[in-house]
């Protein structure tokens, strides 16, 4: 395609002139910013490379460490997180932890050497109540700056990022005694994690407060976060006499539908189950799934506002920001049996 055409699309695209074009192109002044970015857009949308003079100069890496992508909470907490950080001119360093695969130490040893600026930790060693904290507090030791997502430590001093786990529980506890059940079960990943801990706390004040029931242990169940430990976990409640089950992550909650079904039994007609997280596409599933949203846009924004404060020069404070998880109410949760009588 010649060089005139192109120009031509170009001006089409971005509604100006090619003249235009041509100054923004070859970097002339006399252009205002906001035609100067409707051109650069253009230039993105039609799959052309931006001149090498036009390029932003990144103002430095950013480290992003998350878990394993499988769950989809993950992606859409990494790609929230690095559209705010390519927003504030910054270039994210994705580095995704994989069973059997590198540790959480050797990606922050190979960030720390690449130079980044900071590191955004989602879900990792600092939300284990059995790990060594030393790992960050040799970091915050260094003067790096670090933002801890999902999970909470007293010995580390950096900024938390965290859903209302309490509150999570609350919610879906609450949605089920509104709707008549009362054999309510958990089902939850590893007890040795913070937002287990919490998610436990929180239910338990819920069972005792709305049920007038105390004596929960039967009915909490832990297994992994994934479908098989969804199921694995939903199995256990189901056979306790379950109506309701509130799981710890929406793919624990798509294992217990399962479960449910293996028993033949109908959801929401029989058992109610709520996920946690509303992780994309969750609303397509079938039934499509009630679950308590966590807040990741909010979330990812303020990790990445608070490490970049730190980043130019404010020092990182030992605080935890705690963001409110909301309801959403869809098709698998359902009467119990106390509506049915």
């Amino acid at each position: 395609m010649n060089g005139h055409a192109r120009l031509a699309d170009i001006a089409a695209q971005a509604g100006v002139s090619e003249a235009t074009v041509s100054r923004v192109l070859n970097g002339k002044p006399g252009v205002s910013s906001a035609t100067r970015q409707a051109v650069m857009t253009a230039l993105d949308l039609m799959g052309y490379e931006r001149p090498q003079r036009l390029r932003q100069r990144s103002n430095g890496l950013i480290g992003l460490v998350t878990p394993e992508l499988d769950n989809p909470i993950f992606p859409a907490f990494a790609q929230a997180i690095e559209k705010a950080l390519t927003h504030h001119g910054y270039t994210p360093v994705l580095c995704t932890q994989l069973p059997g695969g590198a540790p959480e130490d050797e990606f922050t040893e190979l960030l720390v050497d690449r130079g980044v600026s900071g590191i955004v930790f989602v879900s990792g060693l600092h939300a284990d109540t059995t790990a060594r904290m030393d790992r960050y507090t040799r970091l915050t030791d260094r003067g790096l700056p670090i933002v801890l997502v999902d999970g909470y430590n007293e010995n580390v001093d950096a900024p938390f990022i965290s859903p209302d786990d309490r509150l999570a529980s609350r919610l879906a506890v609450q949605h089920l005694v509104d709707l008549g059940h009362e054999r309510i079960g958990l089902a939850l990943g590893p007890r040795r994690f913070v937002p287990v801990i919490r998610k436990i706390e929180g239910y338990r004040q819920a069972m005792a407060q709305l049920l007038g029931v105390h004596d929960v242990d039967d009915l909490i169940a832990h297994s992994l976060f994934s479908v098989e430990g969804g199921q694995a976990a939903a199995a256990q409640l189901l056979a306790r006499g379950c109506t309701g089950i509130v799981c710890a992550s929406d793919l624990m909650a798509l294992g217990a539908i399962r479960a449910c079904r293996e028993r033949g039994r109908s959801v929401p007609g029989e058992v109610s189950v709520v996920g946690f997280d509303d992780s994309p596409l969750i609303a397509f599933t079938d039934p499509p799934l009630t679950t308590v949203r966590k807040p990741i846009g909010a979330m990812a924004s303020a990790a990445v506002q608070t490490l970049l404060e730190e980043v130019h020069g404010t020092p990182g404070r030992h605080l935890e920001l705690i963001f409110q998880p909301e309801l959403v109410v869809r098709g698998s949760t359902g009467s119990g049996p106390l509506v049915n009588r």
